[in-house]
């Protein structure tokens, strides 16, 4: 498979999953998920998707256990909307960079560097 349809497929997978997690699950753990990337490997038999989700270690622990228990639903729904020779094999990762994103604002913020900054405006001459 090329570079340009594996990426291509990758984000058909991502935005479908958004979608079946945001409108047809009904399991209260992924309530707050957001899928921030996935990454379909050359063969295209194993997707690895990468989700953030905001709070700390026991809600990722939730999360991924809930994204494990619904991978087979969400499996067979991708299968059905895509209609891929194979539909890949979905694995979840933890992204951490949200939350490495979070706190280097609220360091910023701590010096002085946050989006508070006064605007400029020009003098006229």
């Amino acid at each position: 498979m090329g570079k340009k349809y594996q990426r291509r497929v990758s984000d058909l997978i991502r935005t479908h999953l958004t979608d079946l997690l945001e409108r047809k699950v009904n399991d209260p753990r992924l309530e707050m998920v957001t899928i921030t990337d996935v990454a379909v490997t050359p063969d295209a038999l194993r997707a690895d998707v990468y989700f953030s989700v905001l709070g700390g270690a026991d809600a990722q622990a939730e999360v991924q256990a809930g994204l494990e228990s619904a991978a087979g639903w969400l499996r067979r729904e991708l299968g059905r909307r895509l209609r891929l020779r194979n539909t890949p094999k979905l694995v979840f990762h933890y992204d951490p960079s949200l939350e490495r994103g979070e706190h280097i604002a609220s360091i910023l913020e701590e010096l002085g560097l946050g989006d508070d900054e006064e605007e400029y405006t020009p003098e006229a001459g």
